[in-house]
């Protein structure tokens, strides 16, 4: 009798750690992994590139919390395969890491290359066998996986299936949402793939009736690629206060904001303008100063010289700030001490649009959870296990996103395993 084949459609760490997993615990199974592209972990070696944030080292429960609606479930994956887990897992492969000062994980040497280089070997050393330009198409009428390569079509007959296709975004490193209508066909439920963590477009002040939408050509062209630092970015909740409120830094671009804070609050953002055809967030450009010393200051008599001379010299506020303010506020709010100081503190920035998904860091939406059960085993198709980001949810950076990830992926493998044992 032949060994049992698990396909595995898919080679980023979700894909891989199920490949591993799966190899670990039975030495008889046939593992095969199969990738639309030339190599494996491409996403994961980009995500790398600036410095390899593995994982976080804030503590459960809180950890779980960054889950937003989908935190239960969330918690069962990790439950299994945690940061801590995470990092004895890195250090099995020879990779140190150290929590940094916003307590992300990081290898100490910040490179993704080696671990997955390491990563690699030790999947090969345990048989698992790798087939690059296979691209997943869906199933044949004898349940076969169809995968489209350079020589024609595939069809690979296996015991069990792990889909770790990921989601839409950064489709020229492999994953491009493809998957979404052979999933459907087979009565799997796809929640709408949208984009997550991810830009914004922005849409002209009222006041600015003749300019519907974007920046002006001025803040365009002078102010692109500027950062906004420091400034506290805020959301606020469908009724009344705040639902998201933080300090950071994020960048202008020619149509609109990006970059750390605003990908943050960018799950918020996005659902209100799906919701109510535009979002609203709020800066605070000076978060370190008061709203009665930042009133204190504008209000003092500048005699000769100019409003931004004289916001700069009390203020600091220059530059990019500055033509914020020009930007959002109507001439005559400029002169207003009050009005001037209130929107120091709280401007408003009307949100028209998120970037494309393809722009994005990460994709929300993806097969349902309810459409699975509790081994990520899909209800309508036994045998097939998803995992990874074309999974229905979603998480902020910071580790959290590829932590979960490859805790989904230990999950369906462990799932994998069990369908096997009763089959």
């Amino acid at each position: 009798m032949s060994a049992p084949i698990v396909a595995i459609a898919g080679g980023g760490p979700a894909g891989l750690m199920a490949a591993e997993t799966l190899a670990t615990a039975r030495g008889d199974l046939q593992v095969h992994v199969f990738d639309a592209m030339p190599s494996v972990g491409r996403k994961f070696l980009l995500a790398g590139k600036g410095g390899l944030n593995l994982t976080h080292a804030e503590p459960r429960p809180g950890f779980d919390t960054r889950y937003g609606a989908r935190r239960r479930a969330v918690a069962g994956w990790l439950d299994g395969f945690d940061a801590d887990a995470l990092r004895a897992w890195a250090a099995g492969l020879g990779i140190a890491t150290f929590v940094g000062s916003s307590a992300r994980v990081f290898p100490v040497d910040m490179k993704a290359a080696p671990l997955l280089r390491a990563w690699l070997h030790r999947l090969r050393a345990q048989g698992v066998r790798f087939h690059a330009r296979h691209r997943w198409q869906g199933w044949a009428d004898d349940g076969a996986l169809r995968f489209a390569t350079p020589e024609g079509e595939r069809r690979v007959h296996c015991g069990a299936t792990v889909l770790a296709l990921g989601g839409a975004s950064w489709p020229q490193l492999g994953s491009d949402g493809a998957w979404v209508g052979a999933l459907r066909a087979a009565g799997i439920d796809v929640a709408p793939l949208a984009p997550s963590n991810c830009g914004f477009d922005v849409r002209a002040p009222a006041w600015r009736a003749a300019k519907a939408s974007g920046w002006t050509a001025h803040l365009a062209e002078r102010h692109a690629g500027a950062p906004i630092k420091p400034v506290a970015l805020s959301v606020e909740a469908s009724g009344g206060g705040e639902a998201f409120r933080r300090q950071g830094e994020f960048v202008l671009t020619a149509t609109g904001i990006e970059g750390s804070l605003v990908y943050a609050a960018s799950s918020l953002l996005r659902d209100a303008i799906a919701a109510e055809g535009e979002a609203i967030a709020r800066l605070d450009l000076l978060p370190d100063r008061a709203i009665e010393q930042v009133q204190a200051e504008v209000a003092r008599p500048r005699g000769p010289r100019s409003l931004a001379t004289h916001l700069k010299s009390r203020l600091g506020l220059a530059g990019a700030k500055l033509a914020l303010l020009h930007e959002v506020l109507e001439p005559a709010a400029l002169h207003d001490a009050a009005r001037l100081s209130a929107a120091i503190k709280s401007l408003p920035l009307r949100l028209a649009a998120p970037r494309p998904v393809a722009e994005a860091i990460s994709t929300a939406g993806g097969v349902k959870l309810e459409a699975l059960d509790e081994r990520l085993m899909a209800r309508a198709r036994p045998g097939v296990f998803v995992a990874g980001e074309m999974l229905d949810w979603e998480a902020p950076t910071g580790g959290y996103l590829l932590t979960a990830c490859m805790a989904s992926g230990r999950l369906a493998a462990k799932g994998v395993l069990g369908w096997l044992a009763q089959a």
